[in-house]
């Protein structure tokens, strides 16, 4: 069966510094899962019998860890920031959900897209509304795994900025429930970034709006007919 072609409209969704921190994220969450595990299962290693004091493996893996927290953390607050002053693609109430329509949205994308119940057209160039409900939850999985990490190495640590949050290791009831809850949300981030990257491929090979290689150049391909007439409805809309 030969499929009707459709006229594209390229749009630029993704800015530069959306891309930035995307990168940035992903390096950083691959760094800190790996030695995260490697801190919670440490490895042994032989050293032809020299005393294990000689050697600094893992003072370098928990050093690793704790330097990518930190560009973890401020790069999170970075993207906080371009949510107030990005893009509509970037914004922070897509991520939030605040309204009926937004709900409605996660629920058309439920029956037509995940279900496949109905027949609707729900396109968009950015993130449909469950994605952005999850990016949601994955933003608050952030915010958790921070406020533990560095509330376990307040313990270690006389600095200003780790005593602020000194408070943590008592309200989690000990630094041995804290390690292990810290630890058990580093397998939500392993689990999202496998769905995350088989759902980018199988996007961009269904759908072919270039989801791919937008998260390089910032653009997506959509139908120009459907792109035109969203903004005419959001224009009369007064948005």
């Amino acid at each position: 069966m030969k499929h009707k072609e459709v006229p594209l409209f390229r749009v630029y969704v993704w800015e530069r510094p959306v891309r930035i921190y995307h990168w940035i994220n992903a390096l950083c969450i691959l760094v800190l899962c790996v030695t995260g595990y490697l801190i919670g299962n440490p490895i042994v290693l032989q050293h032809g019998g020299n005393d294990a004091s000689n050697h600094y493996f893992f003072g370098w893996i928990r050093f690793i860890h704790f330097a990518t927290a930190y560009l973890f953390l401020f790069n999170f607050l970075f993207r906080i920031y371009w949510g107030f002053v990005g893009n509509r693609y970037a914004n922070w109430k897509n991520y939030f959900p605040y309204s009926k329509k937004h709900f409605q949205n996660m629920w058309d994308v439920l029956t037509v897209d995940v279900l496949q119940i109905r027949k609707k057209d729900i396109e968009t160039p950015g993130h449909n509304a469950v994605a952005n409900f999850m990016y949601f939850i994955t933003f608050l999985a952030f915010l958790f795994e921070v406020i533990t990490g560095f509330g376990m190495y307040s313990a270690m640590s006389d600095n200003w900025f780790s005593d602020l949050f000194r408070w943590v290791i008592p309200v989690f009831g000990g630094d041995l429930i804290l390690r292990m809850i810290h630890h058990a949300v580093m397998w939500v981030f392993v689990v999202f970034t496998i769905v995350h990257v088989y759902l980018v491929f199988y996007h961009d090979y269904v759908d072919g709006s270039g989801v791919l290689s937008s998260m390089a150049g910032g653009w997506k391909f959509v139908s120009k007919e459907k792109f035109l007439k969203k903004n005419q409805e959001k224009a009369a809309e007064g948005k």
